[in-house]
């Protein structure tokens, strides 16, 4: 794409975009609207999120690693709600001085993505800014018919589960602003770059989904931090909860930085961005929601438990004490 001058508006959807949208209701992008039809006893599951140069990526960062960021956080937020994707609407504010060779890799991305996850650019808009760059994608998914799990559903009792490992992408993104921690947590380069490569680019849940409709009664993705977004969970279900700290998943680089700097806990129970599924199931049904998880290869872990409501909803315990945090989560505002 060398040396290939700047479309308009019209002929960068054409070039850029049209040949990501496969769909038949896509109507090739040349029509204001598209339409999809659920099949019969499914639900549509609708979610969308914003990211912003300079705040959910650096701006520096490759076009089709932000492009596939800008897509899975969506994808998981789908997955947390059982749901399998479809397809996606896209905007894209692009500043100034855009390129094409950034727009076709930033496309790539989006379409090695459509074709790992089987889902269709149904449309969106472009538009100019002067800055910074920003991406909204709206995503949309299929669950089944009263199967899918809100927030406020949570009860006293319930375990409280979360898949993969937690922190990893917090802790990326501490070493991607001071390179002297890789040192001082005794992280070898294959570490760093697992902790790196987690923020860089997510990995949305989908095998979940069929798991999470099945067995959760509350779910939700991580994207503001464990703790945090366990509070919320809790709010939403008016209940309370004891997350054990000891519990939650560590992958091996993020262990190591934990052991060699205590401190680190705090940035993996509240740092952002792990794009893994929480979601509380009933003590009966713990040993087939693992099974069915194990069958999918899919890693869970049970990290507290639901309990009655309380000043502050969220206890953290390590050891059989209590951990106090300075703050449970990411805050946009």
């Amino acid at each position: 794409m060398t040396g290939i001058g700047r479309p308009d508006e019209d002929g960068l959807i054409a070039r850029y975009f049209r040949p990501l949208a496969t769909a038949p209701g896509a109507a090739q992008l040349l029509d204001d609207a598209a339409t999809y039809q659920p099949p019969e006893g499914h639900e549509l599951v609708l979610t969308t999120d914003a990211v912003v140069a300079g705040v959910h990526f650096f701006p520096e960062d490759p076009p089709d690693a932000v492009a596939r960021k800008a897509l899975r956080v969506n994808l998981s937020d789908l997955a947390a709600k059982g749901a399998r994707p479809v397809g996606y609407l896209l905007t894209i504010a692009l500043t100034e001085d855009w390129s094409p060779d950034w727009l076709e890799s930033f496309v790539e991305g989006l379409g090695a993505d459509q074709e790992e996850f089987d889902i269709s650019l149904f449309g969106g808009d472009t538009v100019r800014t002067p800055g910074p760059l920003w991406i909204s994608v709206t995503a949309f998914g299929l669950a089944t018919e009263g199967h899918v799990p809100r927030r406020n559903r949570a009860v006293t009792g319930q375990r409280i589960y979360v898949t993969g490992t937690i922190g990893d992408s917090a802790l990326g993104l501490k070493i991607r602003l001071d390179q002297t921690l890789k040192g001082r947590w005794g992280l070898s380069a294959t570490d760093a770059e697992h902790l790196l490569d987690r923020y860089l680019l997510p990995e949305p849940r989908v095998q979940a989904a069929s798991i999470v409709a099945n067995f959760a009664t509350a779910s939700m993705d991580i994207s503001d931090g464990l703790a945090g977004d366990l509070g919320r969970m809790c709010a939403a279900s008016d209940v309370g909860a004891v997350l054990e700290a000891d519990r939650v998943p560590l992958s091996p680089a993020a262990a190591k930085a934990v052991a060699a700097d205590p401190s680190a806990l705090a940035t993996v129970l509240t740092g952002g961005d792990d794009y893994e599924v929480l979601a509380t199931v009933n003590p009966d049904d713990t040993e087939a929601f693992e099974r069915a998880a194990k069958r999918a290869g899919l890693q869970v872990a049970a990290i507290g438990t639901i309990m009655p409501s309380f000043a502050g909803r969220v206890r953290i315990e390590r050891h059989g004490h209590p951990l106090v945090l300075d703050r449970l989560a990411f805050r946009h505002f």
